[in-house]
């Protein structure tokens, strides 16, 4: 295989990030010694990584190739596809590429971060969606996604052309944007297209993902189902054409809107912004809200994934100016992200608790998915008729399973791959010719650390383990502290019998040992870990402090 992937004469696919995962998409094109960069994207904290937040695919592979890098092209303004810009654009010194929502919202992060005027921002404008950068003619071309402005990439080479869908679905009643039609995107396949590179996210729904239209009508109902009743809807803050529907709604049903959360006051200012929303009705404030009749108020909120700091989340622990009480109303107009199902059945419980009624999307239909089920995969491969598929952004489940569908469907070849493998797709047979190393970045605090570096793995051991201090002074002066367990507190036994452990365990260093820091550290954290052990079943990380005489 070969070893420096210099595309010469070729064009290459390589995934960073988002591929045997949902998130976290970075894709990488090379063509003719040159690469191009489709969206640079982050995913969130888990619990594996205690006090982590934000989590980035590590681009050490084209870090060291930056003086061959043209540029970012950013297909849509969602976190997993643009939220790792202003921790690593700067860095790799090329300029980004976006429509204008999608560049409004990188702009304002590039300005919290200081970094307006280092890294240069292209805004690709309706009129003028065709451009040249090195070897890859670019085509944005709009489709339809749970955010404004959602595109896929028509990718030009030398070698043929790639179709890169970004995330997609088809909607003929999609509120917000005219996505391309089925019209053009035969045109497109009659042209050929060489490879299409796909979401595979939503692989396994045997039906269409659904038309936001829809959605209008099954949460106008919801909403008068509730006459009496304060009605809070928690959706996805990107989802602008929720928000046109929820506008809709607050007033054919006399209601009042009021907004509860940061994120949806800066999509709803962007989104005017950009000329979007703009018969969205005026907000009210929180006191006025309060003092209005409960039927007259329609709250839309952050928090639908269970976070505890978002409005809906502060609302469940009556910590938050808009109060609900029993019989008020919540809507879930959101799906639930695989992770979160114990993050949202916590605020759940908190309003069943309190008499709060809930209506989710399996018991009403007020969401659908951005993504494609299985008629509208094989509706956009008959339309292209490409003669490779790449499933991407999706766990290994979800791109084996795009990969057999595509072949069953006729596509001629169908390349498996994960993030780090590099595949040719032409010329001559495309497949996987090779394999980079690919990891994860972490942000703590404000310090970008590898994900399995020593620090974070050592936070992980210690939330599972606890640690224990143990403090030795002269030969026979020894002080435990547990921290993280309850031995010291609740069991003041095992302090003396680790204390004694301890103790012997310096007495039987001999010779050199007897006096070497280091022997006598070890010999201390073995004994103390063995009685922690035997009394928890834990085996704590111990820290042996010896202050020099």
């Amino acid at each position: 295989m070969k070893k420096n992937f210099k595309p010469e004469n070729e064009l290459l696919f390589l995934a960073l990030g988002g591929s045997g995962e949902i998130g976290m998409n970075v894709n990488l094109y090379g063509c003719d010694g040159k690469w191009l960069m489709v969206d640079l994207g982050m995913t969130f904290g888990a619990n594996e990584y205690p006090g982590i937040e934000l989590v980035f695919a590590d681009l050490e592979f084209i870090e060291e190739r930056t003086k061959d890098l043209l540029g970012i092209v950013l297909t849509h303004a969602h976190e997993d596809h643009i939220g790792a810009v202003p921790y690593f654009a700067a860095d790799l010194g090329v300029p980004l590429y976006a429509t204008p929502f999608t560049a409004e919202l990188v702009r304002r992060k590039l300005k919290e971060a200081d970094l307006v005027d280092e890294v240069p921002l292209h805004i690709v404008r309706e009129g003028d969606r065709d451009m040249q950068i090195g070897p890859f003619g670019i085509r944005y071309l709009p489709l339809a996604h749970s955010i404004a402005e959602g595109n896929a990439l028509l990718i030009d080479t030398p070698y043929g052309k790639v179709f890169h869908t970004g995330d997609w679905k088809l909607d003929e009643d999609p509120i917000i944007g005219e996505p391309t039609t089925e019209e053009e995107l035969r045109a497109i396949g009659d042209d050929g297209v060489l490879a299409l590179v796909c979401d595979s996210t939503n692989v396994f729904n045997p039906n269409e993902s659904g038309s936001e239209g829809a959605v209008f009508k099954g949460l106008l109902e919801e909403v008068h189902n509730w006459p009496d009743r304060r009605v809070v809807v928690t959706t996805f803050a990107s989802n602008v054409a929720r928000l046109h529907t929820l506008g809709e709604i607050a007033k054919e049903t006399g209601r009042e809107l009021v907004i509860a959360g940061r994120s949806l006051e800066r999509i709803l200012e962007v989104s005017q912004g950009c000329g979007y929303l703009t018969d969205f009705p005026q907000p009210i404030d929180w006191d006025t809200a309060m003092n209005l009749p409960r039927g007259k108020v329609l709250i839309v909120a952050t928090g639908g994934q269970g976070e505890p700091r978002a409005a809906l989340g502060r609302m469940a622990d009556k910590n938050h100016p808009l109060e609900l009480a029993r019989g008020d109303v919540v809507l879930f107009s959101s799906r639930q992200i695989p992770g979160n199902e114990i993050a949202i059945g916590k605020i759940m419980n908190q309003l069943a608790e309190r008499g709060i009624e809930m209506v989710t999307d399996r018991q009403s239909m007020i969401h659908v998915s951005g993504h494609p089920g299985r008629p509208e995969l094989q509706a956009l491969y008959e339309w292209l008729q490409p003669e490779v598929l790449v499933p991407v952004h999706g766990e290994i489940r979800h791109m084996q399973e795009q990969a057999r569908l595509g072949l069953s469907e006729g596509i001629p070849h169908a390349v498996f791959q994960k993030n780090g493998d590099i595949v040719s797709l032409a010329p001559g047979e495309p497949g996987k010719i090779g394999r980079v190393p690919t990891g994860r970045l972490v942000l703590d605090g404000d310090l970008i650390v590898p994900a399995d570096g020593s620090a974070v793995t050592e936070r992980r051991r210690l939330s599972r383990d606890g640690v224990l201090v143990v403090v030795v002074t002269g030969r026979d002066d020894v002080t435990i502290r547990a921290l993280g367990l309850p031995l010291d507190e609740d069991f003041p036994d095992f302090v003396a019998e680790a204390t004694r452990d301890v103790k012997e365990a310096l007495r039987r260093l001999r010779g050199r040992d007897a006096k070497d820091a280091g022997a006598r550290q070890e010999a201390a954290r073995l004994a103390a870990r063995r009685a922690a052990n035997r009394w928890s079943g834990k085996r704590p990380q111990v820290q042996v402090v010896i202050p020099e005489a």
